[in-house]
């Protein structure tokens, strides 16, 4: 990473991992630890309070998280009911890693970011267990994984690509913005033809 990043760059870091949070809180936390552990990712003065995640304590406890996620996410409809729970968890560590990452020294500038970088990740959080939800209606466990492992592979991949190149960070927060807003969608209507189906079912009953 650059030592000097402009406001544009600091914006689109900030944004990819608020939304990536939404996905994979513990992964951006423990890759993000273990990217400054190792010097693969020095940090200019302003994000220094980012060290913090790289302390072994720290990277042991967002590991074990990790992991844990990482099998209950492979599980059919275990995966909704650990979605259901990080709904207070996962917005509140996005919004949290976003203010660590914008300038300590303008107070309005980290409460804005607080409030949209927790917004962020419960728009990303709310895409994926929805359409979580809805491969859990699928009768087989196959797709449940493969999207499990999708979600796992393109967290990790993002995320380096914003800490890497943080030019093109910008356009990785649109994209997952886009990607957020359209899982939302899909589960929407999905929603609605099901319950349409609930209904149609009911009025043929009630007519019988």
């Amino acid at each position: 990473m650059v030592e000097q990043m402009g406001t544009l760059e600091i914006l689109g870091i900030a944004g990819s991992l608020s939304l990536l949070a939404g996905w994979r809180l513990y992964l951006c936390i423990l890759a993000t630890g273990i990217a400054m552990h190792f010097g693969v990712l020095p940090l200019p003065d302003h994000l220094q309070s980012l060290q913090i995640l790289a302390n072994p304590w720290v990277m042991g406890v967002a590991g074990v998280a990790t992991l844990a996620e990482f099998f209950a996410d492979k599980v059919a409809w275990l995966d909704s009911a650990w979605d259901a729970v990080h709904t207070f968890i996962r917005p509140v560590g996005g919004a949290l890693l976003t203010l660590a990452v914008v300038d300590p020294s303008d107070p309005a500038t980290q409460v804005i970011a607080f409030i949209l970088g927790g917004g962020a990740t419960l728009l990303a959080h709310g895409g994926k267990a929805g359409a979580r939800a809805v491969v859990n209606t699928s009768p087989e466990p196959f797709s449940n994984v493969a999207v499990s492992t999708i979600e796992d592979v393109a967290t990790g991949g993002l995320l380096f690509l914003a800490y890497q190149y943080p030019e093109i960070a910008a356009v990785v927060a649109l994209v997952l913005l886009a990607i957020a807003i359209a899982l939302l969608l899909m589960a929407r209507r999905f929603i609605r033809s099901l319950f349409g189906r609930g209904r149609d079912s009911a009025g043929e009953l009630s007519e019988n």
